[in-house]
C-alpha cells in the first residue's frame, strides 16, 4: 500500500523487565472515580453511571519529563494507574473482564485546569484541557503475571517532597472490571487499549522545575520533572 504522506510512528510503551514494548491503540480516562476527588471538584460523590473522556495515544509519555504546555497558567497533576488491555471485545461480562488485562502502570493525567473549566462552563468537550502533547506521563508496564491485579493499596503523589495526593486503590467507585465491562457496552475494546483509573483527592498546580513522584503499591515509583 502506498500512503500519501509519511506514516505516523506506532506509540509503544516500555514493559518492566522486557525488551518488548506495548503498542497503544486508544486511551480512555474515567472521570471522578474517587469520592473525595468528586467532592473537591464540586460534585456529588454518590455512585452514578461512569463517564469517560479520551486522550490520544501519543499523549502517553514515558520520558520522565513533562513540558509545561502553552496557553495555560494552571496545570494540575492527577495521580492514576493505567490498565493495559491484551484482548478486547464488546459486552464483556464483569466476571471475565480481568482476563483481558495485560498489565498495569503508574500514570499522570495532567490537566490544563483553567481551559477545562472554561470548557465545562460552555458545555464543550474537555480535550483542550486534557489531550494536549505529552499530557500523560507514564511508567513502565508491569505484566499481570508479575503483579497480579492491584485492587487495594496506597497510591500517593508528592511534589518537591510534599505529599499532595493520597488514597487507596480500593476507594475507586468503579473498579477495573466494571470500567472494562461498561466501556465495552459502548465501544469495541481491542488489544492496545489503555484505561486511566481516575484520581484521588488533592489535585493541584505544578510549576516549571517541580518534581512529581507518584507511587502505588506493587507498581513502584514514577518520577516526572516539569520542564
Amino acid at each position: 500500500m502506498t500512503y500519501a504522506i509519511e506514516t505516523p510512528p506506532v506509540v509503544a510503551l516500555p514493559i518492566a523487565g522486557s525488551d518488548a514494548t506495548f503498542p497503544v491503540r486508544r486511551v480512555y480516562c474515567i472521570g471522578r472515580n474517587y469520592a473525595a476527588h468528586a467532592i473537591e471538584m464540586g460534585h456529588d460523590p454518590d455512585r452514578e453511571p461512569p463517564f469517560f473522556f479520551q486522550k490520544n495515544p501519543d499523549n502517553l509519555d514515558p520520558s520522565g519529563e513533562f513540558p509545561y504546555p502553552p496557553q495555560t497558567s494552571d496545570v494540575h497533576h492527577e495521580a492514576e494507574i493505567a490498565v493495559m488491555l491484551k484482548t478486547g471485545g464488546t459486552n464483556i461480562a464483569v466476571e471475565n473482564a480481568l482476563d483481558h488485562v495485560f498489565g498495569y502502570a503508574l500514570a499522570l493525567d495532567m490537566t490544563r485546569r483553567d481551559l477545562q473549566g472554561v470548557a465545562k462552563k460552555m458545555g464543550r468537550p474537555w480535550e483542550i484541557g486534557k489531550a494536549f502533547e505529552r499530557s500523560a506521563p507514564v511508567g513502565p508496564i508491569h505484566p499481570v503475571a508479575e503483579v497480579g491485579h492491584p485492587s487495594e493499596g496506597r497510591i500517593a503523589l508528592a511534589v518537591n517532597g510534599e505529599l499532595r495526593q493520597e488514597g487507596d486503590l480500593n476507594q475507586m467507585i468503579w473498579k477495573v472490571p466494571e470500567m472494562i465491562a461498561y466501556l465495552s457496552e459502548y465501544f469495541e475494546l481491542a488489544p492496545g487499549d489503555v484505561i486511566l483509573s481516575g484520581t484521588p483527592s488533592g489535585v493541584g498546580p505544578v510549576e516549571k522545575g517541580d518534581e512529581m513522584v507518584l507511587s502505588a503499591e506493587g507498581l513502584g515509583e514514577l518520577k516526572v520533572t516539569v520542564v
